[in-house]
């Protein structure tokens, strides 16, 4: 378990700045912390708690209410094999035991290697594309166990560049520079429209400048 690095510390304060509260930013620091360890470990929900004011148990309890956050270590690969309806109708069944097999764990389980995690989900809304799966959240469509051993085999040998490591949202993040920030009093809520900061407390607790 690991709080966040340095560097991240920075990036947080940062993505703290774009809301005109700071609990608004739990979930870009909830992805920040994954991003750096690969789950969000329990110091990161701490240290993120302390940047926005919070305390640990609502962390925790806006991480636990997504299943794109993990809250333990899994593979670098996470493999969602959806076997809802049009999937299951389509061989998504059939797909998710040969995927058991051939990596040797079961659904929710994880590689020796730290590689791979196999999990059994509900749609994952492709089913046109039946049977489907995700890696890291980045979709694969109707494959046969012999494109699915292909795609092993290709995560294996890292030729898959468009799938980055599990916790990756993007290869790009947005900065917005201090020149955007400017010209209200109040720096939490530079850059949000008019009708909504004339509806916030003024800073001594008074009204707010609206009507």
């Amino acid at each position: 378990m690991s709080r966040l690095t340095a560097s991240n510390v920075l990036l947080a304060r940062e993505i703290i700045g774009y809301y005109p509260r700071p609990k608004s930013a739990l979930i870009p620091l909830l992805h920040l912390a994954q991003h750096q360890d690969g789950y969000v470990a329990e110091d990161a929900m701490e240290h993120i708690a302390e940047l926005l004011h919070l305390t640990p148990a609502e962390v925790l309890g806006t991480c636990s209410f997504y299943e794109m956050f993990k809250l333990e270590p899994v593979g670098r690969y996470v493999i969602n094999i959806c076997t809802n309806i049009s999937c299951l109708l389509n061989g998504g069944e059939e797909l998710l035991h040969h995927a058991e097999e051939r990596l040797g764990i079961r659904s929710g389980g994880t590689t020796d290697d730290g590689l791979f995690t196999i999990e059994d989900v509900e749609c994952i809304a492709a089913c046109t594309e039946a049977p489907c799966l995700q890696v890291n959240y980045r979709y694969e469509y109707r494959l046969d166990n012999d494109d699915f051993d292909r795609l092993l085999a290709d995560l294996r040998a890292g030729s898959r560049t468009d799938i980055p490591a599990h916790g990756t949202l993007g290869r790009i993040r947005q900065h917005i520079g201090p020149d955007r920030i400017a010209g209200i009093e109040r720096p939490e809520l530079a850059g949000t429209p008019a009708w909504f900061t004339a509806r916030q407390p003024a800073a001594d607790g008074g009204a707010g400048g609206g009507s």
